[in-house]
């Protein structure tokens, strides 16, 4: 396993973090297998949600893991906000008290990184800002982040906030690639070429932003899985072969294709399965050549200018 140095040092984290969100599916036993091989794989992040579950998750996953204070300093917990029955809300109110019920959930005193889930169109940011300052005084979160933003409005969260923004969690996978197709496409009139995220990828470099790759293996919005699919047998044949010739698994594959990016992103893999996550952990080791990674992406449909 590979780790990302973040914050000034502040943090060093395996470039593969488990998603929680289906662990509220899994008994004691089968949520407690699921972390123990997250970690021993070198897994040390995990990214939760208020939602998750309806909350559950976060539970499921304090029980699993029965940390004690000094095995919670060797991990790091994130949880995001923001997302309530059928709107968005960011303000300070509900901030605070999203923090407060997964804290609670998590059996936690803090939290590594609190990330605001989805863009609030009436976002206050004078608001956000005072629910961060109240958080980080109290040290309840330590960093903080988002969740599906661009730049715009990111650079609008920085203008109020004191505290750096060093994540943003954004779907991404060889299925799902508008944020890198647009700096191919540049200077033409092909569909690749739209920027529909204001060029999110290069603010996110420049501005020493972390991107979480959520949904690694999925095509479209919830699309369903691309690998093994029957409906992409040119990517799923480039993938096998490649995978073959390093010995690994094709999700390990799926995530050494986001990892070769010199953007140094986090991948989050969500899977429950403890033996899935084993093999897919593998793909943290795999360095793809340029040759590899280009054959990938256009066997995934797209085009070379």
């Amino acid at each position: 396993m590979n780790y990302l140095t973040l914050a000034n040092g502040a943090i060093v984290a395996s470039d593969i973090s488990l998603g929680c969100m289906r662990i509220n599916a899994l008994d004691a036993a089968q949520a407690e297998r699921l972390v123990k091989t997250a970690i021993d794989c070198g897994i040390n992040f995990f990214d939760h949600a208020d939602i998750y579950g309806g909350g559950k998750s976060e539970e499921v996953f304090a029980a699993a893991a029965a940390l004690t204070p000094a095995t919670r300093e060797t991990l790091y917990l994130q949880s995001k906000c923001g997302i309530r029955g059928g709107f968005f809300d960011f303000s300070k109110e509900h901030i605070l008290a999203s923090v407060d019920a997964s804290l609670a959930r998590l059996k936690t005193d803090y939290l590594d990184a609190l990330l605001l889930h989805r863009p609030d169109t009436l976002m206050e940011p004078e608001e956000v800002a005072t629910a961060f300052d109240q958080l980080h005084r109290a040290g309840k979160v330590r960093h903080f982040g988002v969740s599906n933003q661009k730049s715009a409005q990111i650079e609008l969260l920085r203008a109020y906030c004191d505290q750096p923004l060093i994540f943003n969690q954004l779907q991404f996978s060889i299925m799902h690639t508008g944020m890198i197709d647009s700096g191919i496409n540049v200077n033409m009139t092909v569909d690749g070429s739209s920027d529909r995220d204001g060029e999110i990828l290069e603010y996110c470099r420049l501005n020493h932003i972390t991107i979480q790759a959520w949904s690694p293996f999925q095509f479209g919005f919830f699309g369903g899985v691309f690998l093994d699919n029957a409906k992409f047998p040119e990517l799923n044949a480039k993938i096998d072969e490649i995978a073959a010739s390093k010995g690994v698994s094709n999700n390990a594959i799926a995530v050494a294709w986001i990892l070769r990016h010199p953007a140094k992103m986090q991948v989050i893999v969500g899977t429950t399965n403890p033996e899935r996550l084993a093999a897919t952990c593998k793909g943290s080791d795999v360095k793809l050549t340029r040759e590899e990674w280009y054959a990938i992406y256009r066997a995934a449909g797209n085009k070379l200018p």
